[in-house]
């Protein structure tokens, strides 16, 4: 299965939020959408970074005392690893497995296609696998109700 068909079946809207908004106005978006990441866009409406649960926290540990004033732009990951729509879900799951992240932006041409998280990830291959599975004991049985 191909990143392009989870954005087909969940939708390939992104919440986004801008580099001057504070972590504050970020956990309204991540708490009452229930995601776990925000991509950050630029002035120029360009992908500026990510933004997610862990950075905040990470944040809010390292200061406590500002986190209501501090600018996303201050904790979010600059250094973006991004997916293409043809990625199979097993190349994205080593991605995120490998840089320990939960969160992929999909991208084509520089423009944001949609996101993929660890969870959709996950529920692919379970489908894929239940499907397997029912595929197999039809099989079998196929089998052995012609022998």
């Amino acid at each position: 299965m191909k990143a392009k068909e989870i954005l087909e079946k969940k939708g390939t809207h992104v919440w986004t939020t801008q580099e001057t908004a504070t972590i504050k106005e970020v956990l309204g978006i991540l708490v009452s959408h229930n995601i776990g990441a925000v991509v950050v866009i630029d002035e120029k409406e360009e992908i500026a970074g990510i933004v997610s649960e862990r950075d905040i926290i990470r944040e809010c540990y390292r200061n406590s005392k500002e986190v209501e004033k501090t600018c996303v732009s201050d904790v979010m990951t600059r250094k973006l690893i991004v997916g293409s729509p043809d990625d199979e879900l097993d190349y994205l799951m080593g991605v995120m497995t490998k840089n320990r992240i939960r969160h992929v932006p999909i991208v084509t041409h520089g423009k944001l296609q949609g996101m993929i998280s660890i969870g959709d990830v996950v529920k692919a291959q379970l489908h894929d696998t239940q499907y397997e599975n029912r595929y197999l004991k039809d099989y079998m049985f196929g089998r052995a109700s012609g022998a």
